[in-house]
């Protein structure tokens, strides 16, 4: 029978959590690469031993690193991130114009077809592609020298390329987001970039219905429906029926409607997950109770998801990455928090039930289904 790998970047290291067959009992490996930041590691879909990891250090800069076991034992990839050609400028927070710079990647996203192909979001908001299983880098400079490029700017974590979606049914079509410039697409693997924010109000922005300019926290979507987005914006929960070309507002009953992280059930396109906090200032659940809000008609309706989550006294947060779900027959949906907790649900959210405490807060949780 197959097992659940949560793979699970944090403030101070990686950790890699193991279930048995049921998915109740969980054997914890890790800390790796302890004292830095893993900004994020995923599995590829090819091979399942494959996993990669971002590490990254104020002091140290941003370090890649690849397992070939499954996250057993690791090995630095390559490195070099350079921009191409004349980096040029992009605007800064009061509008003056601020030198693109690299600083670490936060997102990595393996080919759904391609052993050693893999895809790096980064800050400054640039996407890289390797084809050598991360040894070499090369930036995709079409999306960052889009027209628009010159007026991208930081969001309050930086100007960080966080989402990236491979469509299954095109090898082409691409989707990405950055906070806080908004959504992109490409239709040829990457050369060309458009922007897809049609529909988005922000009305912190000098323009609320611009071109480019949304915080947007993160995009999410069913495989066997691609065409169909779901985010989580600063402010709304989004929905667009046509790959992005226009998007719709579904937050509904949703006791507020901000929050980082957005997730697809894996069998059901139309069941979807959010965390909602209280406000951009404040970054903590509601009344301190900690509630995964599900929708199972696409949003507008949701119900509040309690059974095993802390209701008093709780004042974590939920970070773009830190939400995922597996393909086992009942899903399994899978959440970390700053708090260091890991919180696991077999029955497609009805409970819950803590895998871990007590870890350093929490950056990102990818779950992979193993034999």
């Amino acid at each position: 029978m197959s097992k659940v790998r949560l793979l699970v970047g944090t403030k101070k290291g990686g950790f890699v959590l193991t279930s048995d067959e049921r998915r109740k009992e969980w054997k914890v490996s890790g800390p790796h690469f302890a004292g830095w930041e893993i900004y994020h590691m995923k599995g590829s879909p090819v091979n399942p031993e494959r996993v990669y990891a971002s590490q990254s250090s104020g002091w140290f800069g941003q370090v890649m690193q690849r397992s070939d076991d499954g996250g057993e034992t690791w090995a630095a990839a390559g490195n070099k991130f350079a921009y191409e050609g004349d980096a040029g400028t992009h605007q800064w927070y009061d509008g003056t114009p601020h030198p693109w710079e690299f600083k670490r990647v936060w997102h990595l996203e393996p080919s759904l077809t391609e052993a050693d192909t893999v895809f790096a979001g980064a800050e400054d908001a640039a996407m890289f592609k390797s084809t050598d299983g991360g040894q070499n880098w090369v930036e995709l400079s079409g999306l960052r020298k889009h027209g628009t490029g010159p007026a991208w700017q930081p969001g309050a974590g930086g100007m960080c390329l966080h989402t990236i979606l491979l469509d299954p049914t095109d090898a082409e079509r691409m989707v990405i987001a950055i906070s806080a410039a908004g959504a992109f697409r490409t239709d040829d693997g990457g050369a060309n970039w458009k922007p897809i924010n049609k529909g988005l109000y922000s009305k912190y922005i000098p323009n609320p219905t611009a071109e480019v300019g949304h915080c947007v926290h993160h995009i999410a979507r069913h495989p066997g429906k691609p065409e169909v987005l779901f985010m989580q914006k600063h402010w709304d929960v989004m929905r667009s029926d046509d790959a992005g070309e226009n998007w719709r507002e579904v937050s509904g009953d949703l006791p507020t409607d901000f929050g980082f992280v957005i997730d697809v059930h894996a069998h059901e396109p139309e069941t979807v997950y959010v965390v909602p906090i209280k406000s951009d200032q404040e970054h903590f659940p509601l009344d301190g109770q900690l509630k995964v809000f599900r929708s199972r008609t696409g949003g507008n309706d949701w119900e509040p998801l309690t059974k095993g989550l802390p209701q008093s006294n709780c004042y974590v947060n939920v970070l773009r990455d830190a939400m995922s779900v597996d393909t086992m027959d009942e899903c399994g949906v899978y959440f970390g928090t700053t708090g260091g907790q890991v919180y696991a649900s077999t029955d497609a959210g009805d409970s819950w039930e803590a895998v871990v405490h007590d870890l350093p807060a929490v950056l990102s949780v990818e779950a992979q289904v193993i034999p």
